[in-house]
């Protein structure tokens, strides 16, 4: 067991063990549970596990291209559910189990093997649009919520047991049999209710966004089916969303009246999927998984196949190769950002920097909002010691991203290339803010002051903010207390 997952089930046993959940204590179906539990309170724990899993969770998938496509997705469906101004972040975790969870505050994670097993966008889509409905109708919060009395540090722990029970629940029900509490495990699992609910909703969200409605029924229909083949296997988000002949035949009866329409899948949603396989496992396997497609011509997409074979070939590090395979993808003419940002990449691994910084800047020009191409432009300014250039870039950045930690990395960076040591640590300390390590920010910000090349208004700056941190820090401790 992964020691993330000994962290979650420890959680979990301990928030049930100093509070047993109780059915009377949840909310009505369809209460906004606002006078229970605040939004803004709900935001603060799920940014708090979100902090766990970022910084902690070794199965957090730190891929910039995967991540902005999820966002991209989820975006869309936001923009077309009952309340687009929420304000959700999706991510990546790398697990091949068939799993997606929604967390408190609109933060939801989807396994690789999800992204692996939608046959089609629209599936992918409809599983997203369910979990973005748990979260518009404060499912979760409920489900968090248990008593006015709870602390803040009781609710972020029955938090955490909510993740481990959704993203592993063997390690959770280890530790609701470890604390003999197993009467109460189906609360861990969404009610029938909810799971209704979120299947109305999340029809309309899809419907809404131009997807194929189709995608969410056809995708319960053949996970159901897997399982059937597997008796006593039933994947990881059936086991927490439980999946009844009831609930499929609804989403089939929504459908029937809706006029067939074939929704294309993306470049972007092709090119993911290639990218997540050619992540797997060991490079010169992942080159010969795609080498084999493409010989056999076994694909939907030589564009989005080729693509994955150069994955593969960077991370084995045949620069050449990789080269070729994305000038052939440009030559079928898939755009996209993610085939440019490699080929970026690969054009600065083989010492053509300023050609890759073009391609960058190129790139950019055609998706200013990616911010895998923004993380990626930034890190090769500083890897070709363009600090000043780094340090502007990252700084502009920052006014359209201000909770981005990577910027603020970024800045750091820039900052120690320059040699200047107080703004290095001022920049690091607001990197530990954003990762919810107020500790961390205080000692940064006392290296900075012992740096002795803060000038006057910079000192001003780095000694109100060491203040803000350690009132911060006794407050936490009073949460903790409490």
């Amino acid at each position: 067991m992964r020691v993330a997952q000994r962290f979650f089930a420890g959680v979990l046993a301990c928030a049930l063990m100093a509070q047993p959940l109780r059915a009377a204590d949840l909310p009505e179906l369809g209460d906004a549970a606002s006078n229970e539990l605040s939004l803004a309170l709900e935001k603060k724990i799920g940014q708090q596990i979100m902090n766990e899993i970022r910084w902690r969770e070794p199965s957090y998938l730190d891929d910039p291209d995967i991540e902005n496509y999820l966002n991209q997705l989820g975006g869309r469906l936001v923009a077309a559910s009952d309340d687009p101004g929420m304000g959700f972040q999706f991510f990546a975790i790398d697990d091949p189990s068939i799993n997606a969870f929604a967390m408190p505050g609109g933060f939801i994670g989807v396994h690789t093997g999800l992204i692996l097993s939608a046959q089609t966008e629209s599936e992918l889509a409809g599983v997203l649009a369910h979990e973005i409905s748990h979260v518009t109708q404060r499912h979760i919060a409920r489900q968090v919520f248990q008593s006015k009395k709870l602390s803040m540090a009781s609710m972020l722990a029955m938090g955490l047991a909510l993740l481990a029970a959704r993203s592993n629940p063997q390690a959770a029900g280890a530790a609701i049999t470890a604390t003999q509490a197993g009467a109460i495990s189906a609360q861990l699992a969404f009610s029938r209710d909810f799971e209704r609910e979120s299947d109305r909703l999340g029809f309309d969200t899809l419907q809404k966004a131009g997807y194929d409605v189709r995608g969410m029924s056809g995708f319960f229909e053949r996970l159901q089916q897997s399982t059937r083949l597997y008796e006593n296997n039933a994947t990881a988000y059936l086991r927490t969303h439980p999946l009844t002949g009831e609930r499929l035949s609804d989403m089939q009866n929504r459908e029937q009246p809706v006029a067939y329409r074939q929704v294309a899948d993306s470049a972007d949603f092709l090119l993911v999927r290639a990218r997540v396989r050619a992540l797997q496992g060991r490079p010169i396997d992942a080159v010969r998984d795609f080498e084999a497609l493409l010989r056999d011509r076994k694909y939907s997409s030589e564009a989005a196949t080729r693509y994955g074979l150069a994955v593969a070939l960077a991370r084995k590090g045949d620069w050449a190769a990789a080269e070729k395979e994305l000038q052939a993808v440009r030559k079928l003419k898939m755009s996209a950002a993610m085939v440019d940002r490699l080929l970026a990449e690969v054009k600065i691994a083989q010492g053509e920097r300023e050609a890759g910084l073009l391609l960058y800047r190129e790139a950019m020009v055609r998706y200013p909002l990616n911010l895998a191409l923004l993380y990626g432009y930034g890190s090769a300014l500083i890897g070709g010691k363009k600090f000043s250039e780094a340090l502007k870039f990252a700084d502009e950045q920052l006014r359209n991203y201000p909770q981005d930690a990577r910027f603020y990395k970024m800045r750091a960076e820039s900052y120690a290339g320059l040699g200047r040591r107080s703004q290095q640590h001022l920049a690091l300390a607001e990197m530990s803010v954003l990762k919810g390590q107020t500790a961390g920010a205080i000692e940064q910000l006392q290296f900075a002051q012992q740096a002795g090349d803060a000038n006057f208004y910079e000192m001003s700056v780095i000694d109100g903010r060491l203040r803000e941190m350690k009132k911060r820090q006794l407050e936490e401790m009073k949460e903790r207390q409490n």
